[in-house]
């Protein structure tokens, strides 16, 4: 069965352009699903494709530079339907 990533990523990942280098680093490695700001101050993101990992990888490095991740959370799930990799509002 494939899977899913629902991934919350906690520290310095809102105003440094997480979003949209997340959004990036998924296309560069041909993913889909989405990535949204959270009102705690955190990053939610969903993520399926063969490449995850890396995706979660470059994550748990810090993401942009300006980024800081204090804290990650993975959890498998279902894939989805997704057609392409989004930021959402």
């Amino acid at each position: 069965m494939s899977v899913r990533y629902k991934i919350s990523v906690k520290g310095r990942v809102q105003g440094v352009f997480f979003r949209a280098s997340t959004r990036d680093k998924a296309n560069e490695l041909d993913l889909t699903g989405f990535v949204i700001n959270e009102p705690n101050g955190s990053v939610y993101i969903e993520v399926q494709g063969d490449r995850k990992n890396e995706l979660v990888a470059w994550v748990k490095a810090g993401g942009p530079p300006m980024g800081r991740v204090d804290e990650i959370q993975v959890e498998e799930a279902e894939e989805l339907n997704f057609n392409e990799f989004r930021i959402q509002y």
